[in-house]
């Protein structure tokens, strides 16, 4: 069973590499989130909540697309390997739950890349990966 779901995870870390959004997927932090790069495996964790800090103990702030906003359908599904509907029921379980703070929906990329640059801490996304003053793009993993 183990091995089983060892290699269903690496067929998915396979088709997420070779899947054009995650070629061209911007993953943007806030300049003050140490690093250069992040793994798909870390993306999943903040995404999904289970990772609330960076590793030098700042908390993450995830903002996010709206569920049916293109970029946001690709990145779900293409970058986590999750369905957008999934994610939701993630976001709403913890946060009625009171275990997690659901991300910030902002509705555009501009408010993304706005809110990102503002928010020490902050992580987002955007359909190119595309560098932007004041704000990080990490390389994915």
């Amino acid at each position: 069973m183990a091995h089983a779901r060892f290699l269903l995870w690496q067929l998915i870390a396979l088709a997420l590499l070779a899947s054009p959004f995650a070629a061209s997927a911007g993953i943007i932090v806030h300049p003050s989130v140490e690093g250069r790069s992040i793994s798909i495996a870390s993306l999943r964790n903040i995404y999904t909540l289970r990772q609330t800090l960076w590793p030098n103990r700042q908390p993450i702030v995830i903002y996010v697309l709206p569920d049916d906003h293109p970029v946001h359908e690709a990145f779900a599904k293409e970058t986590l390997g999750l369905y957008p509907y999934r994610l939701r029921q993630t976001w709403d379980r913890l946060s009625f739950s009171g275990m997690a703070g659901a991300p910030i929906e902002v509705k555009d990329e501009n408010e993304m890349r706005a809110r990102v640059r503002a928010t020490p801490g902050a992580i987002g996304y955007t359909s190119k990966d595309t560098a932007y003053d004041g704000i990080k793009t990490l390389r994915l993993e």
